[in-house]
């Protein structure tokens, strides 16, 4: 497995592994939230960080994406959760991209254990998402790089 771009025409397998990931990992967020999310994703949020994937036979199955020293986004598909893509793309994007900050939903436990894996830290907290709906996000910060 190995790092590579992604390009826009990546972007509409991107959305399907994100919605089969939230699905999986994020059973607090109601179908309307999802539905909202995903157009939104697709048609702007993409654009705005710098896109990394992992494929597996040509076929993507995990993705980051960084603005800044901030992780906006990493989902890997359900299929290959536990199998080391987000651990290289989490590594990679600390490396290439000097990622460093991550906010994790309070109540996406897998997530928080993931991060804490791989050297971050709580630093803060918000009551509320980046789109004002009451899903607390954990502030999180790496604590030293040789810890990914």
């Amino acid at each position: 497995m190995q790092v590579s771009a992604v390009n826009k025409d990546d972007y509409l397998r991107l959305i399907d592994i994100w919605e089969a990931s939230v699905r999986a990992t994020h059973d607090f967020l109601p179908e309307q939230n999802i539905n909202e999310l995903k157009p939104l994703i697709l048609e702007h949020y993409f654009d705005a960080v710098e896109l990394r994937c992992v494929k597996d036979d040509d076929e993507i199955i995990g993705f980051i994406g960084v603005a800044d020293t901030n992780i906006e986004m990493l989902f890997v598909s359900p299929s290959a959760f536990g199998t080391g893509v987000g651990k290289l793309l989490l590594q990679n994007a600390v490396k290439e991209l000097k990622a460093s900050k991550v906010d994790v939903n309070e109540q996406n436990p897998q997530a928080i254990g993931f991060y804490q894996k791989m050297g971050f830290e709580k630093v803060g907290r918000s009551a509320l998402d980046g789109q004002g709906n009451p899903f607390p996000l954990l502030h999180m910060a790496l604590a030293s790089i040789e810890s990914v």
